[in-house]
């Protein structure tokens, strides 16, 4: 499931980034005005969260919808709780590891459940598997009678070749690594609850969202402006930009099914860790040329 919208040339400051980045789809105001009752977003506080909210807004006030939006995360950067408020987003701030929290929280027809933890999990592998199976089983408690959006991670699946242009839905499920089995013991929380309360839910497997403050093409970017070497053992990836991923999986909902519907979100092209990086390479080059001319 990919979406590709046209970029602009140039991108010249983080209030432009954001604003292409909230900016939603035809397609996503069209569906937001077929919404009804609260959509509650859960976790809005990590990498992709605040974007898909503002997004969400945008989509159901150009609609003229009347639907109620709330956006609840422990919100452990105050910063991100006011970027929120001052776009006008309803926010509650809640710890979705505390059973206790959830009774607090409204009721809602929609949710789009972004909780979930990778980095440190070598340092800390418990606090991965508690985030990744004991919020989740919280969440499906609480909203059983809701349709979920869940996100889970291509990382689910085993290595592929790469002429074979990435695993796809049918393929079995085959981690890798401590984060890759939490990710499956996640997904194996969703789909028992959902079978057993009947609650629809779409499982996203994200294969890797990017914008220009992370992800692993400004990683390699980074390398080569630093000149620093760039590691080919995994030498292939696949990465969609995080406007269309936010804008697909808030779609998403008209795909929740019981059992889940697993859902692949990820570019169409395989692309090549060492053409990438040579790419950046010239066109940094290009760039300093021009800086000495």
């Amino acid at each position: 499931m990919t979406q590709a919208s046209p970029l602009p040339g140039k991108i010249r400051n983080e209030a432009e980034l954001e604003d292409l980045l909230t900016t939603p789809s035809q397609e996503l105001i069209e569906f937001a005005g077929r919404l009804s009752g609260t959509l509650a977003i859960l976790g809005v506080g990590g990498k992709m969260g605040p974007t898909l909210a503002i997004r969400a807004k945008r989509a159901i006030d150009a609609a003229g919808s009347d639907v109620q939006m709330v956006a609840i995360s422990r919100f452990s950067n105050p910063e991100t709780r006011r970027w929120l408020d001052d776009r006008g987003v309803n926010t509650i701030a809640a710890d979705l590891l505390d059973q206790d929290s959830y009774a607090n929280l409204p009721d809602a027809r929609s949710v789009i459940y972004l909780v979930g933890t990778k980095f440190g999990t070598g340092q800390n592998p418990s606090l991965t598997w508690a985030v990744n199976t004991v919020a989740p089983t919280y969440a499906m408690q609480r909203y059983a009678q809701s349709e979920f959006v869940a996100l889970s991670t291509g990382n689910v699946y085993a290595f592929t070749p790469s002429a074979s242009g990435g695993s796809q839905e049918k393929d079995s499920l085959q981690p890798v690594g401590e984060y890759a089995n939490a990710a499956v013991g996640r997904e194996r929380i969703f789909d028992h609850f959902s079978r057993r309360n009947g609650t629809p839910v779409a499982m996203i497997r994200l294969n890797y969202a990017t914008d220009l403050r992370y992800g692993v093409i400004i990683d390699l970017a980074c390398k080569v402006a630093n000149r620093q070497p760039v590691d080919l053992s995994q030498g292939y990836f696949n990465c969609i930009w995080q406007g269309d991923a936010n804008d697909l999986i808030l779609r998403a909902l008209d795909f929740a099914e019981s059992p889940p519907r697993p859902i692949n979100i990820t570019s169409l092209e395989t692309f090549a860790v060492r053409e990438v990086a040579c790419l950046l390479y010239t066109s940094d080059a290009a760039d300093e040329h021009r800086d000495v001319g």
